[in-house]
């Protein structure tokens, strides 16, 4: 049984299993600090019923007016515990607190373009395309802007495709 609780500071010391994958990016400590100060409530580990992590979900709630969002920086899972709805599961959470803590009008996530297996998955739980990033991973990989509306975006506004792909430094404030 997969037990979802809140990540903490010694999860840092835990989770090498799952961050060794090449598409996971890894960011440095006082990265993951700021995000177990400022979004606790968007930072969960999954775990076994032995205490082993089995994959984690890191996010936030930024933008302003209707671009206010919950956005996933983070989602990994081991690869000995993928293919078991995990994924989906740790979505699920993320957007239920986007959508009733935060009053969000959508979930967005950036995913390297050549990532057809994320981006797939990603389509499977209801995601698009929003727009294409150029140069978003170290200026040398374009990424997708995968969005998801929430019941606040009655017309799903936030989720109508731009046309034209945009840059880094184009991306919203947040």
């Amino acid at each position: 049984m997969t037990s979802l609780r809140r990540f903490t500071a010694e999860d840092l010391f835990g989770f090498t299993n799952i961050n060794l994958d090449y598409l996971t990016e890894t960011y440095n400590l006082a990265f993951y600090f700021q995000y177990l100060v400022r979004w606790p409530e968007y930072f969960e580990v999954a775990e076994t019923p032995s205490g082993r992590m089995m994959g984690y979900i890191m996010g936030k709630a930024e933008g302003r007016g209707t671009n206010w969002h919950g956005h996933v920086t983070a989602l990994t899972v081991a690869p000995e515990f993928r293919r078991i709805g995990l994924a989906q599961h740790l979505m699920d959470e993320l957007e239920e607190i986007s959508e009733k803590k935060h009053n969000g009008y959508f979930v967005d996530l950036f995913v390297r373009k050549s990532n057809e297996l994320a981006i797939n998955m990603y389509k499977k739980f209801g995601y698009s395309v929003y727009r294409r990033v150029i140069g978003y991973y170290s200026g040398e990989e374009d990424a997708y802007d995968m969005r998801k509306a929430l019941a606040r975006d009655v017309d799903r506004q936030s989720v109508i495709p731009l046309k034209d792909p945009v840059y880094p430094e184009d991306l919203e404030a947040p």
